[in-house]
């Protein structure tokens, strides 16, 4: 008999039947006997992704951040992926991979998270503003010569003028929860980082900082920020397919040179 090796889950068959499950263990607690019902769904998202439960300040954190990054809301690009998915009436499956591949890069994406919290694994003194930031911007250069240099650092937003008031809230809501060292000076030095970086924080800075305070490693990160993202997609895709494509928001492009207006 096979069998499949996962330190996560384990699985016990029933008597009658191999192919049913009678118990099933996550880390060891039994989900269905001991966690359903007292554990919260954060609860569970930890222990697929950690060996051990979290503490209540984990918790906390990593539920405050699912609240945070639950919508992006219609302007962002995944989430207008979802849209257009679900204004095309494509199946549920659709809107979500649409929202998934957008909002898998490098500007506000998970992989410009796991680049993020990468750099916050490496970081000097946090205590040096310039130094701190110095290292940030290394960041940019290309790891081989036939890669362009990075359009801007990680956490930061390239065509920002202000730093977004939910970007604010967020970093000093999550910051006032205890065990998260790097949300704490970020919060209280976010003026001076972002003088010395040249560029207002972005949420993805935010999020990098948060899932490294709770020590998830950046593949895990990345891995996260993709699924906490999930909801407001899930929702402005189905919000889009109840309504006419004529009321879909597409946002309209002001053409300098206008080929139609110049041949009339």
């Amino acid at each position: 008999m096979e069998h499949v090796r996962t330190r996560i889950w384990l699985e016990e068959a029933e008597p009658a039947d191999r192919f049913a499950t009678r118990a099933a263990h996550c880390r060891g607690y039994d989900v269905y006997g001991d966690l359903l019902g007292r554990a919260r769904w954060v609860d569970m998202l930890w222990l697929l992704f950690r060996e051990d439960a979290p503490t209540q300040d984990q918790a906390r954190l990593l539920e405050a951040l699912a609240v945070a990054l639950a919508n992006a809301g219609p302007r962002d690009a995944a989430v207008h992926a979802a849209m257009c998915s679900g204004v095309g009436r494509s199946p549920a499956a659709a809107a979500l991979m649409a929202a998934l591949a957008v909002g898998a890069g490098r500007h506000g994406g998970a992989q410009e998270v796991a680049a993020a919290m990468a750099l916050w694994a490496h970081m000097p003194d946090m205590h040096d503003v310039k130094a701190w930031a110095a290292g940030w911007l290394s960041a940019m250069a290309p790891a081989s010569p036939i890669w362009p240099e990075a359009g801007h650092p990680p956490g930061f937003e390239p065509n920002g003028v202000v730093t977004p008031g939910i970007v604010r809230d967020a970093l000093q809501r999550l910051a006032d929860i205890g065990g998260s060292p790097r949300l704490r000076w970020l919060a209280s030095r976010r003026t001076e980082v972002e003088a010395a970086v040249g560029l207002p924080l972005a949420m993805s800075g935010v999020a990098a900082s948060a899932l490294s305070d709770l020590g998830f490693d950046p593949a895990q990160g990345e891995m996260l920020h993709l699924l906490l993202r999930l909801p407001g997609a899930a929702a402005h895709a189905l919000e889009q397919c109840a309504g006419s494509y004529k009321d879909f928001p597409f946002f309209a492009l002001d053409l300098q040179e206008d080929p139609l207006k110049e041949a009339a």
